[in-house]
């Protein structure tokens, strides 16, 4: 309901464990490999859209053939743009040869894409970054097939200076200071250092190098790679890796803030970043599909080997509660459960501020993404509704007729669509005044299903900067001339940046954060603000372990709903007639809904990693020095 937040990203690794004839056989095409990897990146569309990148690797090939494929795309569409430009090239070269239709191995031998191990990514731009440098798969290139790496991941870390700095001083020079670019040249400097030691070994037996070849392929160790290029990253990730010669890994952060799910059988190694998809493209049950655990890397072989090694010793498990709430597929079996136990939970807290006054109040949602939580709350109504039902009928069951028994049995919750976005229109004009007539119109309204005794009620995912809100939704709401706008919020108040993936980097865009600066000055506790910031700024040069989150000190004079008042009140305006109300839920709800992600820093300032501290002081810095910068 509020500005659409922007997540990255979403990954896919397919690799094949059967020679590529099977898949011939069995399935009708050697390209097996390529259509599973579209459906799972196609079906991973909602967690980024601004660029794809898609790359595989043959294997045993004969040195002078490629064995490593790449494309990417920033185009509008570019999912469907990269399989559209491998569809090409693959058509072309069937089309010219047609004695390629039934010999799988010319096929291999001579068209691009077709191989045993592939790799998706799909991302949204962080930040204004969205060229096509920015697209993953990134590959670090080498004549030595073992030193080819490529690599794509779903990670933000907070602390890619330090690391940039520690590959100068290990004395490489790299190209530019962005954590994926930096954390590729790390892995693949101890990558080089592992494929040298090796060949030594090797060279030590008496083998011939290109007899080492394959002995490195088998002796190399990923985990060990790993574990040394992994001593000081600081975020949260889900990363995944493709060596040149075969093997492959997926590694997540120690926190589990990012996700990561895999499955095997005797023909395939799959991961994606959500469950669903995985079940939905390989057709198998919700429990064969297993989450890779926190601080583990999912590691093949070349020869198929398949293996769990933890590289660095899990923490207390933080997985990101927004996975739920709003950016992973519903479809989950779990999540969908977990989003309707959100909407049930706040029902409560719905029923004070209508006065309990379900018969004349209308329930909807906007946008589609919190569909699930409108159904948990309206069945949570409905409940209310039976429980009332039931207690009128015992305490009148002598003087009930059977014509006031239909008509009490015949009131109902009700549930309106009220709000239809117009996804065609771009507020393409950025004069003020222009652009916020435009913003009003984003949305369509259904009229004549609210009346002026009505309470209206809408439920969305979160509210973070409340921008749409104010400019559109409450006006758009209060055309239909209700007596109360209720605006419910799933997810509790969003009052701390996000710096492991999420596109909420800056203090002052967050309508939580506004709300309790303006409460400082009401209540003349605006010296609040100074003094976080000089204990801030105290801690500037501070180690990431010894930093302490000052900003929550801004919200400890007051209670949730005060804030959600004064929300309320700013994104109201004077020519709203309706009253106007907005609910959050609790964090102990939120975890009772979503057990398993606790991950609230969003909520409650509690960082997962010590560089969230650190990066929580520099954005309120930031604030209050005024500069429009990152944090991180």
């Amino acid at each position: 309901m509020s500005d659409a937040l922007q997540h990255e990203c979403g990954i896919a690794l397919v690799r094949l464990l059967k020679p590529l004839e099977f898949y011939k056989e069995k399935y009708g095409t050697a390209f097996y490999g390529i259509q599973k990897m579209y459906l799972l990146m196609e079906k991973q569309h909602n967690r980024g859209q601004d660029g794809a990148g898609f790359a595989s690797i043959k294997m045993d090939v004969e040195p002078g053939e490629r064995y490593i494929s790449r494309v990417r795309s920033n185009h509008s569409q570019p999912i469907q743009d990269v399989f559209k430009q491998i569809n090409e090239r693959i058509n072309e070269e069937m089309a010219a040869h047609p004695e390629y239709a039934d010999d799988v191995a010319l096929q291999k031998e001579n068209i691009p894409y077709l191989g045993e191990l592939f790799l998706g990514h799909v991302r949204y731009g962080t930040f204004g970054k969205n060229s096509i440098e920015s697209v993953h798969p990134f590959l670090r290139q080498s004549n030595w097939m073992h030193r080819n790496l490529i690599l794509a991941g779903n990670f933000n870390m907070t602390n890619v200076k330090e690391l940039f700095q520690n590959l100068v001083e290990l004395g490489q020079h790299p190209k530019e200071m962005a954590d994926t670019v930096t954390v590729m040249e790390k892995i693949g400097h101890f990558l080089d250092k592992e494929v040298m030691q090796l060949y030594q070994d090797c060279k030590e037996e008496g083998l011939s190098k290109r007899e080492a070849s394959p002995v490195i392929a088998e002796r190399l160790d990923i985990a060990k790679i790993l574990r040394r290029s992994s001593k000081n990253l600081d975020g949260g990730y889900a990363m995944a890796g493709l060596l040149g010669h075969g093997d492959s890994f997926v590694f997540r952060d120690p926190a589990g803030i990012r996700p990561a799910y895999f499955y095997q059988d005797d023909e395939v190694v799959v991961v994606a970043s959500e469950r669903p998809v995985i079940q939905t493209v390989f057709n198998v049950p919700f429990e064969k599909v297993q989450e890779i655990e926190p601080g583990t890397a999912l590691i093949i072989k070349k020869n198929g080997t398949v293996s769990m090694e933890e590289i660095l010793p899990p923490t207390v498990k933080k997985a990101c509660s927004f996975e739920r709430i709003y950016f992973s597929r519903g479809s989950d079996a779990e999540i969908y459960q977990e989003r309707k136990k959100l909407g049930k939970l706040i029902l409560p807290a719905v029923l004070e501020a209508i006065d309990e006054d379900t018969d004349n109040t209308v329930f909807s949602y906007i946008p589609n993404t919190a569909e699930t939580s409108f159904y948990g709350l309206v069945e949570a109504a409905q409940d209310f509704l039976n429980q009332r039902k039931n207690n009128y009928i015992l305490e009148n069951r002598n003087t009930l007729t059977k014509d006031s028994l239909q008509e009490l049995l015949s009131v109902k919750i009700r549930t309106e669509k009220v709000a239809i976005k117009d996804a065609k229109l771009r507020t393409f004009i950025t004069e003020d005044s222009s652009r916020d007539d435009l913003v009003a119109h984003v949305y369509d309204v259904t009229y004549g299903v609210i009346k002026p005794t009505d309470n209206l009620v809408i439920i969305d995912d979160s509210i973070v900067r409340g921008t749409t809100l104010k400019m559109s939704i409450i006006k758009m709401m209060d055309r239909l001339n209700p007596k109360r706008i209720v605006i419910v919020s799933s997810a509790p108040q969003i009052r701390y940046p996000d710096c492991y993936g999420i596109d909420m980097a800056k203090l002052e865009g967050l309508v939580a954060f506004k709300a309790a600066l303006e409460l400082l000055k009401e209540r003349n506790l605006y010296h609040i603000v100074d003094e976080v910031y000089l204990k801030c700024k105290a801690q500037e040069n501070y180690i990431d372990s010894d930093i302490v989150n000052y900003v929550t000190a801004i919200y400890e004079p007051f209670q949730p709903q005060e804030v959600s008042n004064k929300i309320a009140e700013m994104l109201s305006s004077p020519e709203i007639n309706a009253e106007v109300k907005i609910i959050f839920q609790t964090v102990e709800d939120l975890h009772i809904a979503c057990p398993k992600n606790l991950g609230d820093w969003y909520f409650t300032g509690d960082y997962p990693t010590p560089g969230g501290n650190r990066v929580v002081n520099r954005a309120f810095m930031n604030f209050y020095e005024g500069k429009d910068a990152r944090a991180y």
